[in-house]
């Protein structure tokens, strides 16, 4: 009589799952809405990316009294600008979308609108140190969260300000000219046809100056909808975290940085992931270096997809330069220089992370000349 009521209790949950009807359906029918709604999110996100670049591009012409006003005329107002503007949106991919709908728009010469895209480099991973402060705050300031942001703007400012020099004097003397692209005719067209006469309307009901910060905000919001289609890369997601704890090798960190940026389609985000990860022990902060190197060479694909929407080959040769020009900075350094180099970087967060007085002083810094740079 024992036994009977533990046979009854060990058979009650084959009974009680029994029970519940349509349990096994509704979780295949869920494995199957995941990624069908991810695929949706990716559609949606590339076609209100396509249709903030229309109205960017037919806005761009309000822009030239405020770039007039601002003195933005020259390589080197335009880094200054694109690097701020970068600051302000917390973000590169749209300012360098932006630079090439002005060059599109016939608003910035090539070597203006290289400037903005590179500039906008440089002040992209301003987002990491954001993040990285929040994080010093809220865990009884630990430095490790402020070096992680510091590392990747001394990243990427001593490979993106020799790319940019190294890109302007390609352009000057048209080393990737060969390598234009220029959409064939018709392959565009359906782009006039889905967007034309929406962009149209839109430029007649807008005052001027409008139709460019609605342009800003689609494309804004197409980043945020493709997000959705991603799958959630956290430090707490199994594999995606084992994968990065048992990587040593600079050149495997440095693919995994282009990689995971080119899914993302934004250095910011990918860039925003090491603070999570080192402050868990995942990452070292010697393994960031090549993995921002890599993210800032593949976080331009977005953008080179935007300049053959725009037909622009000069476009096309301006995004291209700038990709050229900051891997083989970034492929020098890995092949010849790599000990040095990480060491001095190294060595320059630690100091400037040391104190607040310091931390104080580099912020001034990185603020200050792209101010230079934009009134120069």
């Amino acid at each position: 009589m024992n036994g009977a009521p533990g046979r009854k209790a060990l058979e009650r949950p084959a009974v009680e799952l029994e029970a519940v009807p349509g349990r096994g359906s509704r979780r295949a029918a869920a494995q199957v809405a995941v990624p069908a709604t991810r695929a949706a999110a990716a559609s949606a996100g590339i076609l209100l990316f396509i249709f903030g670049l229309q109205v960017l591009k037919t806005g761009a012409r309000a822009l030239v009294p405020i770039l007039d006003g601002l003195s933005v005329s020259g390589p080197a107002n335009a880094v200054g600008f694109g690097w701020l503007l970068a600051y302000a949106a917390m973000s590169g991919s749209p300012v360098a979308a932006i630079g090439v709908t002005l060059l599109a728009g016939g608003v910035l010469t090539p070597a203006e609108s290289f400037g903005v895209i590179g500039g906008s480099r440089l002040g992209a991973s301003f987002i990491v140190l954001a993040v990285g402060f929040v994080l010093y705050l809220a865990r009884r300031r630990n430095p490790d969260s402020l070096a992680i942001g510091v590392i990747a703007l001394l990243t990427t400012f001593t490979t993106q300000g020799p790319a940019i020099l190294l890109g302007l004097v390609s352009l000057h003397y048209g080393w990737l000219d060969r390598f234009q692209f220029t959409p064939p005719p018709g392959m565009l067209d359906w782009v006039d046809a889905l967007y034309g006469d929406p962009v149209r309307w839109l430029d007649r009901q807008l005052p001027a100056g409008g139709m460019f910060g609605l342009g800003v905000l689609v494309l804004l919001g197409s980043f945020a909808v493709f997000d959705r289609a991603l799958p959630q890369l956290e430090a707490g997601s199994s594999s995606f975290d084992r994968l990065l704890h048992r990587m040593r090798s600079r050149w495997y960190m440095f693919l995994i940085g282009g990689a995971v940026t080119s899914m993302t389609m934004s250095v910011s985000i990918s860039l925003t992931l090491l603070v999570p990860l080192s402050l868990k022990g995942y990452l070292k902060r010697e393994q960031v270096l090549p993995y921002v190197m890599g993210a800032n060479i593949t976080t331009f694909i977005d953008t080179l997809a935007g300049a053959l929407i725009l037909g622009g080959a000069a476009a096309f040769t301006v995004v291209l330069t700038e990709m050229v020009s900051v891997a083989a900075v970034s492929l020098v350094i890995l092949t010849l220089g790599y000990g040095p180099y990480s060491r001095a970087v190294l060595r320059l967060a630690h100091h400037v992370t040391r104190s607040e007085r310091h931390l104080g002083l580099f912020l001034a810094t990185i603020v200050a000349v792209p101010l230079f740079l934009l009134f120069l």
